[in-house]
């Protein structure tokens, strides 16, 4: 028997995970929960097969990391984007604010992050070596001329980008190295600022 207040162990799960999820604490974990179960638990079979559907189709694309249905992403499958200029971005949903600008005419790669040491998220964790590997490939085979540091203007990002700066320097020095402009506001995460100042920071994008 529960004793009084708790929840049954399997309500008790089911709001566990939610708080694990960004942007959720204990209380929105609950209420998220609740949510989910009410109705004959019609929201709950829903989230269920829209979860199993995406875990069933998505990957990760080769080239550029993001989530994608097909061998490679829209993105990276465009002849018409240009091959030469690569945009290296924390996450997916910074992609997707980036490409919504209509200002960015290149290829990009998805972090899995920002550097955290306090949180023991180093390099590996955030795909630095894949990242290393797909600007190798882009010099190689692509010509590749220069690479955008599209990092959030927070002290996370702006670690993050000093390292990805300085490992590119090192290894190909005649490589240009980019960096929005500040434009951007600071402390404020690329996928929450509005389309058109994306559009100035990446038209007026400086020497890293």
């Amino acid at each position: 028997m529960n004793s009084p207040g708790a929840f049954p162990p399997s309500l008790d799960a089911l709001v566990k995970v939610l708080a694990e999820m960004p942007g959720y604490g204990p209380k929105s974990a609950q209420r998220a929960a609740f949510h989910l179960l009410s109705g004959e638990h019609a929201r709950l079979k829903t989230l269920i097969a829209a979860l199993t559907e995406a875990d069933r189709r998505l990957h990760r694309c080769p080239h550029c990391n993001t989530f994608c249905e097909s061998d490679v992403c829209d993105v990276c499958a465009d002849e018409g984007r240009d091959r030469t200029m690569l945009c290296v971005v924390e996450s997916v949903a910074d992609q997707l604010a980036l490409d919504a600008s209509l200002a960015w005419p290149g290829l990009y790669f998805v972090l899995a992050g920002r550097l955290a040491p306090i949180d023991d998220v180093g390099p590996e964790e955030i795909g630095l070596p894949r990242f290393i590997e797909r600007v190798a490939e882009g010099v190689a085979k692509d010509g590749l001329r220069e690479v955008v540091v599209a990092t959030s203007y927070t002290p996370e990002g702006d670690a993050t980008a000093y390292y990805l700066i300085d490992a590119l320097k090192k290894r190909w020095p005649d490589l240009r190295v980019t960096r929005l402009a500040r434009g951007l506001p600071s402390g404020l995460e690329i996928e929450y600022t509005d389309l058109s100042t994306i559009a100035g920071a990446v038209y007026s994008r400086r020497e890293a």
